[in-house]
């Protein structure tokens, strides 16, 4: 039955099947790798600095512009320059250079020391030990590479808990729920049915995610396929008994929708999906590995990217574990017909 009605909602199968698609291939066009492009650089139009000017003009790594003083200092607020280089007593011999950026960018960082480099070069800098780069670009360590168990994540999260907790209450805003007290059936077996069913979605969740970035992207698997998928499962039924606990006594569908919102934004925020978690100060770290996402990201990611065995994701799998087991419990004992 559930199956059917699925299958006649496009929409669900987008948000299900095409939407991590989507994301994927938009992300991971806009974070592609690229060469580094020129550092933005404004010179002040003074007195004395000229030759820096020049000098600036004929490196590759650096797009310069000839601003006046005030012109320099709002393209810099802006954020259209990275910093700015002056004299402090324009015309004044032997007066310094003057760099000004903003120390809390790092681009602006990078760019005073690209431009200070490049100027002391020109000034006849030698450098007392000769250097070579050696140029590495490792599959693996790309944004995309980042990304993708974020996303699986991210849609085994929505899709449990929007696609569980959501459907309850939709069907006990419809009486269908109520009509089950007619029948045999116990709550564990009607609450487990979704679990099981939302377990089965994974199987085209899976292959169309990750067989989409391996072959757009290159994205590498590493690790074990089979334990990749039973992570993936465990989530999955994770989610889905989470969606159970907030979908048991919700009364319409305003509520459970703020529920699941209450529970998945800070989730998508702190979990890694996007960016890596460890940009959270150290006291949050201890909460944040505990959440449900978080454990379940990881221990992907680490299997994916870092050929990570089952030993190695036992905490993520326990956590998992701990967080399915009690929510459908709960949910069995909060759970009413009516």
């Amino acid at each position: 039955m559930r199956w059917r009605i699925f299958a006649r909602e496009p929409s669900a199968l987008f948000w299900t099947y095409g939407f991590p698609v989507v994301l994927a291939l938009a992300l991971g066009v806009a974070f592609r790798n690229r060469p580094p492009e020129p550092v933005e650089v404004a010179v002040e139009a003074s007195p004395g600095c000229e030759a820096w000017r020049d000098a600036l003009a004929t490196n590759s790594e650096v797009h310069v512009r000839w601003l006046g003083p005030q012109a320099a200092r709002e393209a810099l607020r802006v954020g259209k320059v990275s910093v700015v280089v002056g004299r402090q007593d324009a015309g004044a011999p032997g007066a310094p250079r003057i760099y000004q950026f903003d120390p809390t960018r790092p681009e602006s960082r990078l760019a005073r020391a690209v431009v200070d480099d490049a100027l002391q070069r020109a000034e006849g800098r030698a450098d007392p030990t000769r250097v070579r780069d050696h140029l590495v670009t490792e599959v693996g360590s790309r944004y995309i590479d980042f990304l993708i168990p974020g996303l699986l994540g991210f849609n085994l999260m929505s899709s449990g808990l929007w696609g569980v907790g959501f459907v309850i209450v939709e069907m006990r805003v419809r009486k269908l729920i109520k009509r089950m007290m007619a029948t045999p059936m116990s709550r564990a077996h009607f609450l487990l049915s979704f679990v099981l069913v939302r377990g089965a979605f994974l199987l085209g969740e899976l292959p169309i995610l990750l067989g989409f970035a391996h072959w757009v992207f290159h994205v590498p698997i590493r690790g074990s396929i089979p334990l990749i998928v039973g992570l993936s499962a465990l989530g999955s039924l994770m989610f889905a008994g989470m969606g159970l606990l907030i979908g048991s006594r919700a009364q319409n569908t305003h509520t459970v929708a703020g529920l699941v919102n209450l529970t998945t934004l800070p989730m998508l925020v702190t979990s890694g999906v996007f960016f890596s978690a460890a940009r959270f100060p150290e006291v949050f770290q201890p909460i944040i590995k505990l959440l449900p996402l978080t454990a379940l990201i990881e221990a992907v990611r680490m299997v994916m990217l870092d050929s990570a065995g089952v030993v190695a994701v036992g905490s993520q799998i326990a956590i998992m574990l701990a967080w399915g087991l009690i929510s459908f419990v709960v949910a069995l004992w909060m759970f009413r017909w009516q």
